[in-house]
């Protein structure tokens, strides 16, 4: 069961790896038709930073999958492995999210002001996200420290400079 597993998630990633790609190339063809003709250059711009921040989002998601379903193949063995690997793959998906509200900002903004709420809203969200990752980092750390059994790399490591310093 977990070769079928395995095999979906490496399916599933190199779709979505070859997605993204196709995203960003999309973005590239149209940056380059606009610049040779008389349309709208700064809109397809804008357009086109959307699709390559998608693009990245998706691709990130994509090596996501690779990294912690096929490669590592195991369950999060302790809350230092889990947090690190959520936050990681929390900070891609923030990071898109805050990009594709500045580029509907803008884009909103020149064409229609009054439709500024649905970026708003996405900033907003784009926030609540990162505030709920703080909280989930806080409290996490609280599981950490219950769990003595649990490697404690940041710990040790600091524990072995003092000592080299005494």
């Amino acid at each position: 069961m977990e070769a079928i597993s395995r095999l979906v998630f490496t399916v599933a990633s190199i779709c979505l790896m070859a997605l993204a790609g196709g995203l960003v190339a999309i973005a590239g063809v149209r940056v380059f038709r606009a610049a040779y003709s008389d349309g709208q250059f700064d809109n397809t711009l804008l357009d086109s930073i959307g699709f390559v921040v998608v693009g990245v989002a998706v691709f990130d998601v994509a090596r996501y999958f690779l990294e912690e379903e096929v490669l590592r193949a195991h369950e999060m063995r302790n809350a230092v492995e889990a947090r690190r690997s959520l936050t990681k793959f929390m900070s891609a998906i923030v990071i898109a999210v805050f990009l594709e509200a500045l580029v509907t900002v803008f884009k909103v903004a020149k064409q229609s002001p009054e439709q500024l709420l649905y970026p708003a809203l996405l900033l907003f969200g784009g926030t609540a996200m990162i505030v709920g990752l703080g909280v989930y980092q806080k409290l996490s750390v609280s599981v950490e420290r219950e769990s003595p059994a649990e490697p404690r790399k940041e710990k040790s490591e600091t524990r072995r400079g003092a000592e080299d310093r005494e």
